[in-house]
């Protein structure tokens, strides 16, 4: 069969009521199931022409050949982070109802190029899914450099996640454009290191009990409960085709050198909270973590946005389950505490951290890390 050399017509199904979408594409269409894109993060491969995820910090890695690059995602599946060589990063955004292809790169030179992604907001009410790259007619995709074999996870909520630290104001409340993964504390401390990094983290989680949510806790949706999981089931009734978020995690497919754990904020969250509850449940989420990292080091951490008596508390809880568990036997859990938000010219939307203090957090972190896991 001859090869394609002019329009190559894609079916793009929309979720929208509008339906079914024809687009017109010209060049070279590549699959995302094509064997040179690389993939870090919990990625559900149920239908590998559609992966889905909804946690951030997810990456896609490719090198390519030709002068220009698009990228196909399922419309309104927001935001990511895209660096092509080593220019400098710029955000790519899928918000439209009929979004689905977006121009990376074009007038590049000549040759082989590298294109990294990264997806910079929390998806769980989006449903993202990547559905390829498109080159130039007759190009493809060919051997990409490796994700470093340094490995980190972070466990946490909206911090990890980089709720509002693009915001000016604390005043204003969350919204996706502020909302960038890629300035977190965890993924600067990351590229600090020369490691990658894997994500499981929702705004308002919690350890025992979610933000807001009753003194008794959160027992159906709380962070030991969804570690399990691919992505984060925030519904009690799941759409068709989104499936994958009763998918169990397959932790085989990623085992960190360390895991960073940073909850408790959300549990000492309102003034409503019970500390032998929430002990108890970063006691289960250890234990989870130690039974399917069982190589790993575990730190547990404090900061950014606690203070006085909750700081206190939180700061003698952990260092109680962690000098338990190594009691116990498990010599390879320690703490570690993050400064708090010490200034107005560090507050993001709804006094999160903004991309300074996040700076400041990973620069911290970084020290600490880099002196116990000997990354030099």
């Amino acid at each position: 069969m001859k090869k394609l050399l002019f329009t190559i017509l894609l079916t793009v199904l929309t979720i929208t009521a509008s339906a079914i979408v024809t687009v017109p594409i010209k060049g070279s269409i590549i699959s995302p199931a094509d064997p040179h894109i690389q993939y870090a993060g919990r990625i559900s491969f149920t239908n590998p022409e559609r992966p889905a995820w909804n946690f951030p910090g997810i990456q896609i890695m490719a090198a390519f050949e030709g002068t220009s690059l698009r990228m196909m995602a399922k419309p309104q599946s927001g935001y990511f982070m895209a660096r092509i060589d080593e220019a400098e990063p710029f955000k790519v955004a899928f918000r439209g109802e009929r979004d689905s292809l977006v121009t990376l790169a074009t007038a590049l030179p000549e040759g082989r190029h590298l294109v990294r992604l990264m997806y910079i907001i929390e998806g769980y009410e989006l449903f993202p899914e990547f559905w390829g790259f498109v080159l130039d007619q007759g190009c493809q995709l060919v051997e990409a450099p490796s994700f470093p074999s340094r490995k980190i996870e972070f466990i946490g909520n909206s911090i990890t996640c980089g709720y509002g630290n693009e915001g000016l104001n604390k005043f204003d409340h969350f919204d996706y454009a502020t909302e960038n993964h890629y300035y977190s504390y965890a993924s600067i401390t990351a590229r600090n290191l020369g490691a990658q990094h894997w994500v499981v983290a929702r705004s308002g989680i919690g350890a025992y009990r979610n933000y807001g949510e009753p003194k008794t806790g959160s027992p159906e949706s709380c962070m030991p409960v969804q570690y399990e999981y691919t992505g984060y089931a925030w519904e009690p009734g799941l759409r068709q085709g989104d499936t994958f978020l009763r998918e169990k995690w397959d932790f085989g497919r990623y085992q960190p050198d360390v895991i960073c754990i940073n909850l408790g904020t959300n549990d000492l969250s309102t003034n409503n909270y019970d500390l032998s509850l929430l002990k108890q449940g970063y006691q289960k989420l250890l234990t989870m973590v130690r039974q399917h990292n069982p190589q790993a080091k575990i730190v547990l951490l404090t900061g950014s946005m606690l203070y006085n008596q909750e700081l206190q508390e939180a700061i003698q809880l952990l260092d109680e389950v962690a000098a338990e568990a190594q009691a116990a036997g498990d010599k390879e859990v320690y703490r570690f505490d993050m400064a708090h938000i010490d200034g107005e010219e560090f507050f993001g939307n709804d006094y999160h951290p903004n991309i300074y203090q996040d700076e400041k957090m990973a620069n911290e972190l970084t020290a600490y890390l880099r002196q116990l896991m000997n990354w030099f």
